[in-house]
C-alpha cells in the first residue's frame, strides 16, 4: 500500500511538472522562437520553419532515442521516464491552442519561461522522473564517446541554440535561449536541492572543548568531533563540525572567537539538513 501510494504521489508529481513545462513552452518560448536546447529546442526550430507541431515533433524525436537507449543502457529508466515523455508531448500540443501568449519581448520570454521550466523540470526530476530528450542523448553519446554527462548536456544545449541562431539567422534569439538555459538549470537545482537556510561550520580550534561546551549551553545545538592531524604543523587538534540556523551565524561566531580569537573556520551553505534540531526526512515527495 505504501509503495503504491508514493507511486501515485510521484505520478502526481510529474504530471504537475510536465504542464508547468508545457506552459513555459507554450506562452513563452515557442512563440518567440527562444529554442532554450534539447529535443524541445529542435522541436521549436522545426516548428517555425516547417509548421510541424512542437509536442508531435519532440514525441518523433525522442522515440528513436529511448529505442536506442534501451539498447545501449537497458530498461533502467522507468515507467515515469517514458509517462513524462509522453505526457509533455501530449501537453504541450493539447494545451497550445488554449493559452495566450502573454509576450513579445524576447527576454521577458526567456525569463518567464526558463522560470517554468525549470521549476516544472526540477519537480519532475525531484519525483524521479525525466522528459526524455538531451539528458537521454548525453547518456547514450556516453556509452560511445566516454564524455562526461555534464560536457555533453552542454554540448548538445550549445548545438541546438547555435542552429536556433543560424536557422532564425538571429544572434540575439541564440543569446535569449542562452539566458533561459541558465534560469531553468538555477531553477532545477532550486526545486531539487531547496533554498539554503542553514549553515555548516567547520571548526579548527586549540580549545574545541570549551567551544563545545559553549554550542551546547548557549545554542542548544550540537557538534560532532574528530581528531586530525595538521600536515604544515604534524599537531594533532580535535576539529569541530556544527549546523545552525542562518540566523544563529552571527551567535556562534561570536562563541568561536570569544574563547579563541585565532581559531580556524570554514563556513559553508547547506541546502537540506535532517535529523535533530531540524526537519524529518519524508519518502513521499
Amino acid at each position: 500500500m505504501y509503495k503504491r501510494m508514493k507511486m501515485v504521489w510521484e505520478i502526481i508529481g510529474v504530471s504537475t511538472g510536465v504542464i508547468l513545462v508545457a506552459l513555459g513552452m507554450d506562452m513563452f518560448l515557442i512563440p518567440n522562437k527562444i529554442a532554450a536546447g534539447g529535443v524541445g529546442g529542435i522541436a521549436t526550430i522545426l516548428h517555425h520553419l516547417l509548421g510541424t507541431p512542437v509536442g508531435a515533433a519532440m514525441l518523433a524525436l525522442n522515440i528513436p532515442l529511448f529505442i536506442l537507449g534501451i539498447y545501449r543502457l537497458g530498461l533502467r529508466f522507468g515507467f515515469r521516464s517514458f509517462y513524462g515523455t509522453i505526457a509533455l508531448s501530449l501537453a504541450i500540443d493539447a494545451l497550445a491552442p488554449f493559452l495566450p501568449v502573454l509576450t513579445r519581448e524576447p527576454l521577458l520570454a526567456g525569463l518567464f519561461g526558463g522560470v517554468l521550466m525549470g521549476l516544472g523540470l526540477g519537480l519532475v526530476f525531484r519525483c524521479r522522473g525525466t522528459t526524455g530528450g538531451t539528458d537521454l542523448a548525453a547518456a547514450i553519446l556516453r556509452t560511445y564517446t566516454g564524455v562526461n554527462i555534464g560536457q555533453l548536456l552542454f554540448l548538445v544545449d550549445a548545438s541546438v541554440v547555435l542552429a536556433a541562431g543560424i536557422a532564425f539567422n538571429s544572434a540575439e534569439l541564440a543569446m535569449y535561449a542562452l539566458v533561459t538555459i541558465f534560469v531553468t538549470a538555477w531553477l532545477i537545482d532550486l526545486v531539487q536541492e531547496g533554498v539554503s537556510y542553514a549553515r555548516a561550520f567547520l571548526i579548527i580550534s586549540s580549545r574545541p572543548a570549551e567551544i563545545e561546551a559553549a554550542i551546547i549551553k548557549e545554542m542548544d545545538r550540537g557538534a560532532t568531533a574528530w581528531r586530525a592531524r595538521g600536515v604544515y604543523t604534524g599537531q594533532e587538534r580535535e576539529v569541530l563540525l556544527s549546523v545552525v540556523n542562518r540566523s544563529e551565524v552571527g551567535q556562534l561566531k561570536e562563541i568561536i572567537y570569544n574563547v579563541d580569537p585565532r581559531a580556524f573556520v570554514i563556513l559553508a551553505s547547506v541546502h537540506e539538513v535532517l535529523g535533530e534540531g531540524f526537519k524529518q526526512y519524508s519518502s513521499r515527495r
